[in-house]
């Protein structure tokens, strides 16, 4: 047996006694995919939280696995499930910069807290649009009450999403592939190396696939009945995010906005990027 093979199915001896894989995911619609079938599974728990939240948990080895922010990953020592992202090759309307003024007069900016990737990515694209650092604010996730406080609001996944104001606004995901040319990847399956079995990896993976064939679904269960809201879902999903990166071009786009949040100070270091099954 090749040296990866004889890896693998040690790893499967050294899980074989644990009950279940602990997961923490996203509860914001765009990761629905990714976990999709998984519930019903006795050899998986499932935790469900925000973006910050489930980077806390990993950080403190309280789950396995999680879908992280990515910018946690510079934080910590992790590798990542491969093939499986969430992320956006343009606009990706779960990341919004509310506006009540122009861009080039912003002074100040309320970050929502349920973000940690959003928060660093709107420092870069400001700096990079501005020249200069406006003043920061963390604030809960409220378009009026930012507004009210700040020049422009960060606010991220499904209250962006879902949001009904006039605001003027800036998407994110847009403003990184005009600045970049590049896909930006927001989240993504990791943990401590050695987490997972390489059946679990398969596992995760074919979660995703299931869960790209069960889109209608998935927005249905999520729009509370409303059919503008379910067919609001079913486009963002379809249109909007890329989930399924290959490691080339995850790998290019990671590196770039690593190498942008290391240069303000945002993270210690510029991470090499490990997938499950690099050897």
């Amino acid at each position: 047996m090749k040296g990866a093979q004889v890896a693998d199915v040690g790893e499967e001896v050294r899980r074989a006694g644990r009950a279940t894989l602990r997961l923490g995911v996203v509860s914001y619609l765009n990761a629905a995919p990714l976990a999709h079938g998984l519930d019903a599974e006795r050899s998986f728990s499932l935790e469900r939280a925000l973006p910050s939240r489930i980077a806390e948990r990993l950080h403190a080895e309280e789950i396995d696995v999680g879908t992280i922010p990515s910018i946690e990953y510079a934080r910590g020592s992790f590798e990542v499930v491969p093939g499986v992202a969430i992320a956006s090759r343009g606009p990706v309307r779960s990341v919004m910069l509310f506006l009540r003024r122009r861009l080039e007069d912003v002074r100040s900016v309320g970050l929502d807290t349920s973000s940690r990737t959003s928060a660093a990515l709107t420092r870069v694209l400001l700096r990079a649009r501005l020249g200069r650092d406006p003043e920061y604010v963390p604030m809960a996730p409220d378009v009026h009450a930012m507004l009210e406080r700040c020049d422009a609001g960060l606010v991220i996944g499904d209250p962006a999403l879902y949001y009904e104001g006039g605001s003027a606004r800036l998407d994110l995901g847009e403003a990184w592939r005009e600045l970049t040319g590049l896909p930006f990847v927001w989240a993504f399956w990791a943990g401590r190396p050695g987490a997972v079995s390489a059946g679990e990896v398969r596992r995760l993976q074919r979660a995703l696939a299931d869960g790209l064939a069960a889109l209608p679904e998935i927005a249905r269960a999520w729009s509370g009945g409303s059919p503008q809201r379910e067919a609001l879902s079913v486009s963002y999903l379809r249109d909007n995010m890329a989930y399924a990166l290959g490691e080339a071009e995850q790998r290019a786009a990671l590196r770039e906005f690593y190498a942008r949040a290391h240069a303000l100070g945002l993270i210690p270091r510029i991470p090499e990027i490990r997938f499950y099954g690099d050897r």
